[in-house]
């Protein structure tokens, strides 16, 4: 059993116990974040089954991606990082799902191609629940009807909801958040928690966690 192995079955061990004490069902999906990670590491994730993976930059996924997705079609790659409307068309090309919608601009980049290119990726609205000034995503009080035009005017099919809480304040207070931001639009997928706090995601409704450095190891990666 190879590091990535072993730390994946502790990781997956952590989320049943969670599951387990909110009297959850799951299941929840872990995305290995890979941004900064050498292919060996990706190859060692790959060998020890791992094959749902987030980047943060299209740039860096499009240098790292594509061969090995030929190799192993079965991988899903999300990008967890915040899209730029200029790298839409690579993003849509490149990415099976998108959680970093967070604006109009954004979404109208992605609807458009989308449609030119024939390809839907799986979509999510990115929410600022700390409401930072210095952070992406939709401020918690016009998520709503941020949802709501993506699906009508722009005919996204939005499947859920993504936050990144503040660092210095508790994470559950902003997966609650989040969790009723989803109920009330109809969303079935949550993507919070990371490698310091996935275990309370998992506990609160998380439907993907984002887990970097408690698999591959301190940076670089995750």
């Amino acid at each position: 059993m190879n590091a990535f192995a072993e730390n994946l079955a502790a990781v997956e061990a952590a989320i049943a116990a969670a599951l387990k004490e909110a009297g959850r069902a799951g299941p929840v999906e872990i995305i290995a974040v890979s941004k900064t990670q050498r292919e060996e590491k990706l190859r060692e994730a790959l060998a020890a089954g791992q094959r749902v993976f987030g980047e943060n930059r299209v740039q860096e996924a499009k240098a790292k991606w594509p061969a090995l997705k030929d190799r192993h079609p079965d991988i899903v790659l999300h990008l967890i990082g915040p899209l730029q409307s200029n790298k839409a068309a690579d993003a849509v090309a490149l990415f099976d799902v998108i959680q970093s919608v967070d604006r109009a601009k954004i979404a109208r980049a992605i609807a458009e191609e989308s449609r030119r290119q024939n390809r839907r990726p799986r979509l999510f609205v990115q929410v600022n629940t700390g409401a930072e000034p210095q952070k992406a995503g939709i401020e918690p009080d016009k998520a709503d009807k941020f949802v709501k035009y993506c699906r009508d005017e722009l005919g996204l099919g939005i499947e859920g909801l993504m936050c990144i809480p503040p660092a210095d304040e508790p994470p559950a207070p902003h997966f609650a958040l989040l969790e009723k931001i989803a109920r009330r639009n109809g969303l079935p997928a949550l993507s919070m928690g990371m490698s310091a706090d996935y275990e309370i995601g998992a506990q609160l409704g998380a439907s993907h966690v984002r887990v970097g450095t408690a698999l591959f190891g301190a940076r670089g990666g995750g």
